[in-house]
């Protein structure tokens, strides 16, 4: 079972909610933001992106519709300032995924354990986080908005339940928390329909981004004034979210070497494994019960298909996640031997977009485990045959439970014990916040 405090949380009242639990991170209770707002289709949350950006339904006339764009930068502010501010309720929006009422579109939804998909639940969050900041951005008088809106960011989803089921309704809420200059954190809740009460499945903060029509250059986006005492805290925790990124960013293993208590950890692992038998640095010997991290990954390749594309004609970020997430779980599933559940998604940097036609090259890595809990890091990049160039564009990092103790992973150069380090960080901040 999942650790009891993702657990506890209250059901919440019907189709409308008249308020939202706390997150499962103990965040402040959201204002009252449902009255008035009628649920959005699932299907009908990328159609109504299309129809805020301009963008073709057809791939053969995507380069016109990005050029009409163009002439959208005469709409941009000069400065924030000179932008309404906005309110957390402007931004509010509720959808509906009706696995329950409408089980014609259960099937891509589901997977062969008869549970939902969690790699369809992240498409479906990414397009709600885009379209909440387009609806705090939205202007009256322009029918479209010159505004890119991407992701950034997801900075965690915490889950506090091991099985979502196929049969029973589903509902997205969320809003813009937090705003920056350029950026905007959105806060999503998922719940799902049981008994006649809908049930908190998880949590979820994106970032996202603001850019120009042509999607080269930032642009401001409107502030957001909170109303209410909690809705002051919420936006404190966003302010707070944004420096806990830099710091953990600035005390990277990439930048900063590891703290005396990590370069303990890592040499008593390099003693463990060294064979009493022989006198030398290299004579290395597995302890028992235990896996070489270098024997614990998949890689798997994608060609990114025009099928794939987000509004502005490249490939779209749920489809990144989704698909790191499967091969994150099939990773997980063949270390520990038995089916894993998704327990946290946490620091999904986009670092470049993925070009339609690229080939995009998938590697997991298990780099950290602890009891029956596996970490799970996938690092995607694109190829580009002509050049022969790698480059990367996402890292993920996927925190499982397995139903069973699982074997403890074991780097062997210096390279793998920051990775081993890295998940070791991952982990321990997805246990603080649970």
């Amino acid at each position: 079972m999942l650790p009891p405090r993702l657990c506890t949380m209250r059901r919440l009242p019907s189709v409308l909610a008249r308020t939202l639990t706390s997150g499962t991170n103990g965040s402040p209770v959201l204002p009252d933001m449902a009255e008035g707002h009628l649920p959005i289709h699932v299907n009908d949350v990328r159609s109504r992106l299309r129809d805020i950006v301009g963008a073709s339904t057809n791939w053969r006339d995507h380069v016109q519709a990005m050029q009409e764009r163009k002439a959208l930068h005469t709409l941009l502010a000069k400065r924030q300032e000179d932008l309404p501010p906005r309110r957390m309720k402007d931004s509010y929006l509720e959808v509906i995924l009706p696995l329950g009422s409408q089980p014609e579109i259960r099937e891509k939804y589901l997977n062969v354990h008869n549970s939902v998909r969690f790699g369809r639940i992240l498409e479906d969050l990414d397009s709600l986080g885009v379209l909440i900041c387009y609806t705090h951005t939205k202007q009256e008088m322009q029918p479209r908005s010159p505004l890119s809106i991407v992701t950034a960011l997801v900075d965690k989803i915490n889950l506090c339940k091991k099985i979502i089921y196929p049969d029973g309704d589903i509902k997205f809420t969320g809003n813009v928390s937090w705003v920056g200059k350029t950026s905007m954190e959105v806060k999503m809740h998922m719940l799902q329909l049981h008994d006649g009460d809908y049930s908190p499945v998880l949590d979820a903060t994106f970032v996202m981004v603001a850019r120009d029509p042509e999607n080269k250059r930032p642009a401001f986006v409107n502030p957001l004034v909170p109303e209410t005492p909690e809705e002051e805290e919420i936006f404190k925790q966003g302010e707070l979210n944004k420096l806990k990124r830099i710091d953990f960013s600035t005390a990277s293993l990439l930048k900063m070497a590891p703290t005396a208590e990590e370069r303990n950890i890592v040499h008593d692992i390099f003693l463990n494994t060294l064979d009493t038998r022989t006198v030398s640095f290299r004579s290395r010997k597995l302890p028992p019960n235990s896996v070489w991290m270098e024997d614990a990954k998949l890689k798997g390749l994608q060609i990114c298909h025009p099928q794939e594309r987000n509004i502005f004609n490249r490939i779209f970020g749920g489809f990144l996640m989704r698909k790191a997430f499967e091969l994150g779980w099939a990773t997980a599933c063949s270390y520990g031997g038995s089916r894993p559940f998704i327990v946290s998604v946490d620091d999904i940097m986009f670092q470049r977009p993925v070009e339609v036609g690229s080939l995009l090259l998938l590697s997991g890595q298990v780099c950290y485990t602890e009891k029956n809990y596996i970490q799970v890091r996938v690092h995607s990049e694109v190829y580009d045959a002509d050049t022969r160039e790698h480059q990367t564009t996402n890292i993920f990092h996927f925190t499982f439970m397995s139903e069973n103790e699982v074997p403890q992973v074991v780097p062997k150069t210096y390279g793998e014990s920051m990775l081993y380090l890295d998940g070791k960080r991952h982990f321990a901040a997805v246990m603080k916040e649970i």
